[in-house]
């Protein structure tokens, strides 16, 4: 016996959500993902002769996962039931684990969907892997998030995943159009929409079929009604699609992809890209003294001596976003991404100070030459502590022949300056040094 579907009763409810109402039923219905469940594409194949693997589907908001799930619950023979992330326990889970061994022993399948599978603790992940692993369900999980940071690698490793895009906006105008059409949408009005409000919609949507067909109900329940029509107006629209909510979460995948997006447009002197970038995160809503921040991080790792005021006006920078906040302080930001997108680029500090990590992680804690140690005791100074230091400042060329870095390594060199910018004034006097130590050595 088949579980009911958790969205079969949404559909019979006229007060749910328009999004759960016009829920497509069948692959035929299905709009989007075509790389996916287009004609004898895997996904399709699977779902058609009920052989779906255990699978996490992973991808934006409103991108058709949890319909997915439901197409395959109607179409399989398993038993197929429904997890929440947000209210099943671990009580919970183990008991229709149980009940699915029990299937497994007749013979019987158990499919398993988990929705925002990313919000179930390790534990609870936990708690499916051995019946996972034993055949006794098969796991259908859908999630938001990127599944390598948010699902256990056990896990995710005996599933196979799936990666659904944002919708286009002729994908949502098919949807929209498909939802007025279902008897289940507005039954007892006659809609009035043009194609260019449908258009107004579906890109305000941002690739998110939930909130298009959310924005659609809005403006049909402010239409102008007369009798059993209602006509959708380009004034009811403007009220609604004024205002852009960016999507954007502070905490997950596209929180890092944006911050990697900027990075990456300042390394490559791209000036634009990194303008749209930072204002895409301001926008977004993220914390400016988080992208204050990275600029200052910026400006040592990839400009460094090359322009040793990048680094004034990074700090500078994170100095005005804490004084005055959102926002006054984008223009800050924006100032600061424009000139370390510009300014010369050398990453020889960085690679100076990785290079020296990775050797002492290898020689470990090598002893301080006696030549150099403090000695502020007699004891210390018995011990030759600081016996034949050089005070460089009292030689002409400030300079000496003293060695200053354990014999160990003295062969060693951390510091390359490259030619770009103002780090070709350190390469020259480091070739002063060099040159000088030679002829003096």
């Amino acid at each position: 016996m088949k579980e009911e579907s958790l969205f079969s009763l949404a559909n019979q409810n006229k007060n749910t959500p328009l999004a759960d109402r016009v829920r497509p039923q069948s692959l035929a219905d299905f709009v989007g993902q075509d790389d996916l469940i287009g004609p004898d594409k895997i996904l399709r194949e699977l779902i058609e002769k009920d052989e779906v693997p255990s699978l996490i589907l992973c991808g934006p908001p409103g991108t058709g996962k949890t319909t997915l799930a439901e197409i395959i619950a109607k179409r399989t023979k398993a038993h197929f039931i429904t997890f929440s992330a947000v209210t099943s326990s671990i009580k919970d889970i183990r008991k229709i684990m149980e009940e699915a061994e029990q299937n497994r022993q007749f013979g019987e399948r158990t499919i398993v969907f988990i929705d925002e599978i990313h919000r179930f603790n390790k534990a609870q992940q936990d708690a499916f892997l051995p019946f996972v692993e034993q055949g006794s369900i098969t796991l259908i999980g859908a999630t938001t998030e990127n599944p390598s940071f948010e699902v256990n690698s056990a896990l995710l490793s005996r599933a196979k995943v799936f990666v659904l895009h944002s919708l286009t906006t002729d994908n949502i105008i098919q949807l929209l159009k498909q939802a007025l059409k279902n008897p289940n949408a507005f039954p007892e009005f006659n809609i009035k929409i043009s194609d260019e409000a449908l258009r107004k919609i579906a890109i305000f949507g941002n690739g998110d079929a939930r909130s298009s067909l959310n924005t659609l109900e809005i403006a049909v329940l402010n239409g102008k009604k007369s009798g059993k029509t209602v006509v959708v107006d380009d004034d009811i629209l403007s009220q609604l699609i004024d205002t852009k909510s960016l999507r954007y979460d502070k905490h997950g995948e596209e929180h890092y992809n944006l911050i990697s997006a900027l990075h990456k447009s300042m390394r490559n002197s791209d000036v634009d890209a990194a303008v749209y970038w930072v204002n895409r995160m301001i926008e977004g809503g993220e914390d400016p003294l988080y992208i204050a921040r990275r600029l200052v991080r910026f400006a040592s790792e990839d400009v460094g001596l090359a322009d040793t005021n990048s680094l004034n006006v990074a700090i500078n920078t994170f100095q005005a976003c804490k004084y005055i906040g959102l926002p006054e302080c984008g223009v800050h930001l924006t100032e600061c991404v424009i000139y370390l997108a510009s300014t010369p680029k050398s990453n020889s500090v960085y690679v100076a100070q990785e290079k020296a990590k990775k050797l002492i992680k290898k020689t470990g804690n090598l002893p301080v030459p006696l030549q150099i140690r403090n000695a502020p005791t007699k004891l210390m100074k018995d011990l030759h502590y600081g016996e034949d230091y050089q005070y460089a400042q009292d030689s002409p060329d400030k300079l000496t022949n003293m060695k200053t870095i354990p014999p160990e390594i003295e062969d060693e060199v951390f510091y390359h300056p490259s030619d770009q910018g103002n780090e070709i004034r350190f390469k020259k006097r480091l070739a002063q040094i060099k040159a000088w130590h030679k002829k003096n050595g």
